[in-house]
């Protein structure tokens, strides 16, 4: 059988709208995720590893490297993943106009019902939550906009604004732009300057990250930079701050991913036709499977878990249960230690949240029994409800005429 690559899909001329994240339907719960047979591996070093003994080196991209290059291999994979998603997540997600008029249709485009609703607004809440701590959270606009009218309502409510006044008009949709535009230059210009001058000065004039000489080959480096650079440098978005401050900070950079990219991927734009339709599509580079129809079983699954994450018990339980399975995966990139330490966090957050519940339940039951024993409520058996329908039946409504005609004879009404 051959290996199989599952990833999202093409968006923006790219073979993925995603370098890596957590999405639907692989046993791994992640892609990219690779399968051989009954076989799943998930998160990129693992697949490159799992490559690598799969084919006993012969596919190992990092074979030729030195001991200090394994070391900065190693280290700026992770500098690449984690400055590279921030960077994606503000500028694919946070930012409104982009994510309203380009990510959001571009998974609409990819995804089938009733995915294609859920997946995107959990995208879009994931990455403002990994965003939040870099404070530039007016970006996403409507967030603003509804935070603006949260405060107004609560002095209103307070009395510090009199109701006559607050019908005056919103702020322009210019007017917030240019204002949030101002606050987050500064900001903005240091978190990507920290991402691509150092890949920058490190690339120089090579061909690759880390190659000595002009006759090396790329190592699993380049690839995983590929996979962040190309969604920072190639989306034609509508607010591409991002592309812009790439070509201005890192022109090299910029270079060698256009590079990088045609040789990967091919001459031709990536077009969402060619996962779906690879055999009427356009020729591509890249050998594409057309991705099967969702069965009534995981219609019904994945509706059913969006409820369960919805709903405050059960999302908490289903998250424990990710934990524990992250520290008793194998494929997890946790050392022992933290493996560990993982594992015991998920069952004592699992044991305080039982308590919690029982601890509620036991104190409404409680509540309850003191107001019947206090008689704040009654309990109303059936025999009495059946007397009480009789005696409503047994009224006569000419009384009630007759007992209005009284009043009004004096003078009452």
């Amino acid at each position: 059988m051959k290996l199989q690559l599952h990833v999202w899909g093409p968006a923006f001329n790219l073979p993925s709208i995603e370098a890596q994240s957590i999405p639907p339907s692989p046993p791994t719960g992640e892609l990219p995720a690779l399968q051989n047979g009954s076989v799943w591996v998930s998160r990129f070093r693992n697949i490159v590893d799992y490559l690598r003994k799969y084919s006993n080196g012969e596919w190992d991209l990092d074979r030729d490297l030195t001991d200090a290059g394994q070391a900065d291999n190693t280290a700026f994979s992770s500098f690449i993943e984690s400055r590279g998603q921030a960077l994606i997540d503000l500028s694919l997600y946070v930012s409104s106009q982009n994510y309203n008029g380009n990510t959001s249709p571009a998974y609409g485009a990819l995804l089938q019902w009733p995915n294609q609703w859920i997946f995107p607004p959990k995208l879009h809440s994931a990455a403002k939550a990994r965003t939040e701590h870099l404070g530039l959270s007016s970006l996403d606009l409507q967030a603003m906009e509804e935070e603006r009218q949260r405060k107004q309502s609560a002095a209103v409510a307070t009395g510090q604004i009199p109701k006559n006044f607050i019908q005056s008009p919103r702020e322009t949709v210019s007017g917030l732009l240019g204002r949030t535009a101002q606050q987050n230059h500064f900001r903005i210009d240091a978190l990507t300057g920290e991402f691509f001058e150092p890949l920058e000065a490190m690339l120089g004039k090579k061909s690759y990250l880390l190659a000595a000489n002009e006759t090396d080959s790329p190592a699993s480096l380049d690839c995983i930079a590929l996979g962040y650079l190309s969604l920072s440098h190639i989306p034609d978005l509508t607010q591409p701050w991002l592309h812009e401050s790439m070509r201005a900070k890192a022109p090299l950079l910029s270079a060698y991913t256009e590079r990088m990219r045609l040789r990967c991927f091919g001459q031709a734009p990536v077009e969402v036709a060619h996962a779906f339709e690879p055999l009427s599509a356009p020729p591509s580079s890249l050998p594409w499977r057309a991705p099967g129809r969702l069965s009534v079983a995981a219609v019904g699954s994945t509706l059913l878990a969006t409820l369960a994450d919805s709903t405050p018990f059960l999302r908490d339980i289903r998250m424990n249960n990710r934990l524990k399975q992250e520290a008793e995966s194998e494929d997890s990139e946790l050392n022992p230690i933290e493996r560990n330490a993982l594992s015991m966090f998920a069952d004592a957050s699992k044991k305080d949240m039982y308590v919690s519940i029982a601890t509620v339940v036991a104190g409404t039951a409680a509540l309850v029994g003191y107001m019947l024993h206090a008689g704040l409520i009654s309990v109303t058996t059936q025999s009495e409800e059946e007397e009480e329908d009789e005696d409503f039946e047994m009224f006569n409504p000419g009384q009630a005429g007759d007992f209005l005609g009284s009043l009004g004879d004096t003078g009452i009404f």
